[in-house]
């Protein structure tokens, strides 16, 4: 018995010896691979990272990431046959607990009428357009002139925003909220008088390009000396970004509620459970799930008993969330995602993190090999490759006479597939590396565009007044934030 025991005992310590039981990383104090003190300036000052977790940037909901089924659940109404169900992994991330509304939207245009008062044009190009509203048999004047400005109307999504205004916001959104860690934590002063070329961004400011004044806790380097912030060090975030089609879907059925072990028990049409529209819960017995147009003609009820309480959009967090804790997943305004639109996607993509739309760029250089800025202090970026097309209009898929393929490869692009004309009466498509797709349906559709596997599309330089969008954020690290 002693002898087993002992035996036991032995085995145990070359067990946590050999890190089986999550050990044998050496001290937290030093390193594992040699043995030096993290810190010690004797040995250079490196620094260890370990037990990083990331931060929940404001407004932010985690979603841990999964496995899914994307695509439709139910008959496809329209026959577009565009979202043909596929099996997928979508990584942990994190999504915006509700819609981007009119008062964050404002503040990002306060911001750019204040730094760049010598470049109107910046702010020109990211209002929305309020025209959106007009209508030739319809008196929505009103809401043209009062919906985004208006504070009744503060808490409202924004709409009337194109894709490109509403990815300029997220990358706006990074650097404002990149810049207020770094003020908090004493690195770097308020700049209230930041203009021109020297505005905080997180790229010039890693690059090491951004001048403004040195706060009274900067960090400091092996040998005393302050230094800036590096990527290294874990205190900026990632970028806020539109969410892939994927993460957005994925996000909305909120299937959190729906799985028992690793096994589904059952999907869901909608982002609550069930294929009532209506509460079923016994408090609030009746009441509507979103915000849509129930049949022709009737957007709200009628008075004393209004469906909806909503007449156009409602407030961002109107209804009740999903199993992720977010709001107006179905509903209210539809959202824009990052990927680029092609009807047969699902085939195409991969299996973990699908989207379609990827551009690979690189920094510009001068002759100097100093990094180029544009005027409003954003480095320039050039594209080296364009994937936005890739497996759709290439050689490879296009439909052609003929049996030479080789004799067309390099010539057959995407808009040979899907023709763009401009000439009267002849056939054109608006599906282009430039449409991007929206999800989610609104308070002026109907019910089939509330399932989170429907999906349209329009050119990213379009908007509309029942189309808004929501940031999400890339999860680094651990999926289960451990």
């Amino acid at each position: 018995m002693k002898f087993r025991s002992i035996i036991l005992f032995g085995l145990a310590a070359l067990m946590a010896g050999c890190g089986l039981f999550g050990k044998g990383r050496g001290s937290k104090d030093s390193s594992h691979s040699t043995g030096w003190k993290f810190g010690d300036q004797k040995a250079g000052g490196f620094q260890s990272d370990e037990n990083y977790n990331q931060t929940t940037g404001p407004g932010l909901v985690f979603i841990q990431g999964g496995t899914f089924t994307m695509g439709r659940v139910e008959q496809d109404v329209m026959y577009d046959w565009n979202n043909i169900p596929k099996r997928v992994t979508v990584a942990s991330f994190y999504m915006d607990e509700t819609e981007v509304s009119n008062l964050d939207y404002r503040e990002y245009l306060f911001w750019l009428k204040r730094v760049y008062p010598a470049n109107p044009e910046k702010y020109k190009t990211a209002l929305p357009d309020t025209l959106v509203w007009r209508e030739e048999l319809a008196f929505n004047e009103p809401y043209v002139t009062n919906y985004l400005r208006h504070p009744a109307y503060g808490n409202y999504p924004v709409v009337g925003v194109s894709w490109r205004q509403a990815d300029a916001y997220s990358k706006w959104r990074t650097d404002r909220v990149n810049e207020k860690i770094l003020t908090d934590k004493g690195v770097i002063t308020v700049d209230n008088t930041q203009s021109g070329q020297n505005v905080f961004t997180t790229e010039s400011y890693l690059a090491g390009l951004y001048t403004g004044t040195e706060g009274k806790k900067p960090l400091k380097d092996a040998a005393g000396t302050n230094r800036k912030v590096r990527w290294e060090d874990g205190l900026l975030l990632p970028n806020y970004r539109l969410p892939t089609e994927a993460e957005w879907e994925y996000a909305a059925l909120g299937l959190l509620g729906n799985t028992e072990d690793e096994l589904l028990t059952n999907r869901k049409m909608y982002p609550w459970n069930g294929t009532y529209l209506r509460d079923v819960s016994k408090k609030t017995k009746g009441e509507m799930m979103a915000n849509f147009t129930r049949g022709r003609g009737d957007l709200m009820g009628m008075a004393g008993s209004l469906n909806d309480n909503a007449d156009i959009t409602a407030p961002v967090t109107s209804y009740k969330p999903n199993d992720f804790g977010l709001y107006c997943m179905a509903g209210n305004v539809n959202e824009w995602v990052y990927d680029v639109y092609r009807p047969l996607s699902s085939t195409d993509v991969s299996e973990f993190q699908p989207f379609r739309g990827n551009t690979f760029t690189k920094y510009r250089t001068d002759a100097q090999g100093k990094l180029v800025r544009d005027e409003f202090g954003e480095l320039v970026k050039d594209t080296i490759a364009d994937l936005r097309n890739v497996k759709d209009g290439d050689y490879s898929s296009q439909i052609i006479d003929g049996d030479d393929w080789n004799a067309v490869k390099g010539k057959t692009k995407t808009n040979g597939m899907y023709v763009q004309s401009n000439k009267e009466g002849q056939f054109s498509s608006i599906i282009s590396d430039v449409s991007r797709i929206y999800k989610g349906g609104s308070w002026k559709d109907r019910p089939y565009w509330l399932s989170p596997g429907t999906r349209r599309y329009r050119p990213e330089t379009e908007s509309a007044s029942d189309l808004g969008f929501r940031c999400a954020m890339t999860r680094v690290g651990s999926p289960n934030g451990l």
